[in-house]
């Protein structure tokens, strides 16, 4: 089975442009953008370091800059760190990279509402998910499982207020602790599948599921900065 699209994550899937970003907005002088940019993928712990660094965060939020030329990969990846402050062990750092990639594919509403990049078949509402979820093979099951908490994450996190907010003045019987709840089981399931192991999602799918809590409010944070 091909890695989903789901699972290419990490350091080493940035863009050339957003390795260009990093160096080009370094506050020491002289620093050779381009050359910098080639050497920091073989020293991991020197990229991470710059994304966590408040000075490509104050760089993407400078009020006097029109546009910032990134992808979406790296902005998510930068702000969901400045949302989620404190000191984080790899696994934090591996979960981070996952959600970023996650945010910038969910960034396209075709890509929200399906399993995988190139499917026709839209999912809008999570109870087809399920349905799909019980009628599905083996690797099937696996895709639809970690849509269904990759999909309820994103609405209990970047959409939070809209859930809120439908509840409130509009009688919704579906409240955020329905999404987040759905979206926490569905990681862990998704965790005990033999696929997760396969593609280093795992330990991934485990963090999400026993702290939700605690990313789930870092998206949330990240999209009240984004949206202002």
């Amino acid at each position: 089975m091909q890695s989903p699209d789901f699972a290419q994550f990490g350091a080493t899937a940035l863009e050339q442009k957003d390795l260009l970003f990093l160096f080009e907005h370094f506050p020491v002088p002289g620093t050779d953008a381009v050359e910098a940019a080639r050497r920091v993928i073989e020293q991991p712990s020197t990229l991470e370091s710059l994304l966590e660094s408040r000075y490509v965060q104050d760089a993407m939020l400078d009020p006097t800059s029109a546009w910032v030329d990134v992808s979406p990969k790296l902005y998510f990846n930068v702000m969901l760190r400045r949302a989620l402050a404190g000191r984080r062990d790899s696994g934090e750092r591996r979960t981070i990279h996952y959600l970023s990639n996650l945010l910038a594919l969910f960034s396209s509403n075709e890509r929200l509402h399906r399993v995988q990049s190139g499917e026709t078949q839209d999912y809008d509402y999570l109870v087809d998910l399920m349905h799909e979820a019980q009628n599905a093979g083996h690797e099937r099951r696996f895709l639809v499982l970690s849509q269904i908490g990759n999909y309820a994450l994103f609405l209990a996190g970047w959409c939070a207020p809209w859930i809120e907010h439908r509840r409130r003045y509009f009688n919704r019987p579906l409240g955020l602790d329905y999404y987040c709840n759905m979206s926490r089981s569905h990681f862990a399931s998704a965790a005990k599948h033999e696929l997760a192991d396969t593609f280093g999602l795992k330990p991934v799918f485990a963090q999400l599921a026993v702290r939700f809590d605690y990313y789930r409010g870092g998206i949330e944070r990240m999209a009240s900065t984004a949206l202002h």
